[in-house]
């Protein structure tokens, strides 16, 4: 049901108090400067697995910069992908220099990196299916510390571990992660996943993630945190390839979560812009077929959705950040036309809406302020990061939830 009542933001905003002064301290009054945002606190993410091979000048990257730019101009967190079977195929040899270099590229940019996931029992290495339990988990553990030290620095978010609740249950093929968790049970699974994890990077925030939104995830999460395992976000997928769950279903569901007083993600979620896969669809993995066109009634119906759908996540206060599971269709998971842009590189109409909320209505854009008479300019804005410049010259400062002061000396105030 789309709600008739606006959702209030008023909890994303905050007010910096900025006095501008000389070299000497003396604030200066009636002084004109330019007020502009640089950077969302909230997170707006996507995937970043189009740019491995453009980040390393591969040559099938060739026409990936055109998609690089509207990835750039909206979104400022990345998901990068760790699935152990794809990084390290042949058993130590993890594709580590390629991901440190892709790492870097988003960095250079200004985005954030999560790195997905260091646990879960799908895309699992086929020389771990032979192997005992303990020598799994031995191996599991070695992987979890090395690729955390790896990317210290460039990647401090990580889904620590994936899909726990069928963890130990997962029934589509043999795989060692599987086996060790039915031996092992969840607790011990997770308990291992966040304590190596932080033993290497304890400045790094670690998430439990999962699709299974139901109570079974809730009692998952309260056997975790009765147990002292220390998590610091819940991450809660929601892909809707079967349609859109609408803001009442989406809120209700957050609220659930929200109990525990931990920041959600919504880590994963999709919508798509072509038919909606049928309903009686239990496993999204099972639709397969071999074409799925996005189509113009589609891509109005995803945009008008995914606005809704941000409007409202974004409203939430324990909400921190949203990640779209796809930029492009070209490649797209389950070959859904869930992306943001055509296959063909130019952006659907999704795009354009979220990048007007992300960029235009949530957005600073360069305002000229002048300084009151004791040399102050109250800023109010969404959470994040902004600069003041005068001329050529500039200097950052940040709008956090509390109101704050902070003297700035005018770059050309001792002149």
């Amino acid at each position: 049901m789309h709600s008739a009542v606006p959702f209030s933001m008023a909890h994303r905003l905050g007010t910096t108090i900025v006095t501008v002064t000389d070299a000497t301290g003396r604030p200066l009054p009636h002084t004109e400067v330019v007020v502009t945002q640089t950077r969302h606190a909230f997170g707006f993410g996507n995937i970043g697995f189009d740019f491995l091979g453009l980040a390393n000048g591969e040559p099938d990257a060739i026409g990936t910069e055109g998609l690089a730019e509207l990835y750039t101009d909206v979104f400022n967190t990345a998901t990068l992908p760790f699935y152990w079977g794809r990084f390290e195929p042949e058993r130590g040899a993890p594709d580590t220099a390629r991901m440190q270099r892709t790492a870097r590229w988003f960095r250079e940019r200004g985005i954030a990196l999560k790195g997905h996931p260091l646990v879960w029992h799908t895309v699992q290495p086929d020389w771990l299916l032979d192997l005992p339990a303990d020598e799994i988990e031995r191996l599991q553990r070695e992987r979890i510390r090395r690729d955390v030290a790896d990317f210290d620095g460039l990647i401090d978010t990580w889904d620590a571990i994936n899909e726990v609740v069928i963890m130990p249950v997962f029934a589509n093929g043999d795989n060692g992660i599987t086996r060790l968790a039915h031996a092992r049970g969840r607790i011990h699974m997770i308990r291992m996943a966040f304590e190596e994890a932080r033993a290497v990077n304890p400045r790094a925030r670690f998430l439990l993630n999962d699709f299974d939104l139901s109570s079974a995830y809730e009692c998952l999460i309260e056997g975790v945190l009765e147990a002292g395992i220390q998590i610091d976000a819940i991450g809660l997928q929601t892909h809707m390839h079967q349609g859109y769950w609408g803001e009442d279903v989406m809120l209700a569901m957050v609220d659930r979560f929200a109990r525990y007083g931990l920041p959600l993600q919504l880590t994963e979620t999709s919508l798509v812009s072509g038919h909606l896969m049928p309903a009686d669809i239990v496993d999204l993995n099972d639709y397969r077929i071999p074409e799925w066109p996005s189509t113009p009634e589609g891509e109005a119906r995803q945009a008008e959705e995914l606005e809704r759908h941000y409007r409202s996540l974004v409203s939430h206060p324990a909400v921190e950040s949203i990640t779209y599971w796809g930029i492009s269709d070209a490649g797209a998971w389950l070959g859904a036309p869930i992306g943001l842009v055509r296959a063909d590189g130019t952006p659907k109409p999704s795009y354009h809406a979220l990048r007007s909320l992300v960029k235009d209505e949530w957005w600073l854009k360069p305002t000229t302020v002048v300084t009151d008479e004791d040399g102050r300019i109250p800023v109010t804005g969404f959470r994040g990061d902004y600069e003041l410049r005068a001329g050529a010259a500039s200097v950052p400062f940040a709008i956090g939830a509390a109101e704050l002061q902070i003297r700035i000396v005018h770059p050309a105030g001792d002149r």
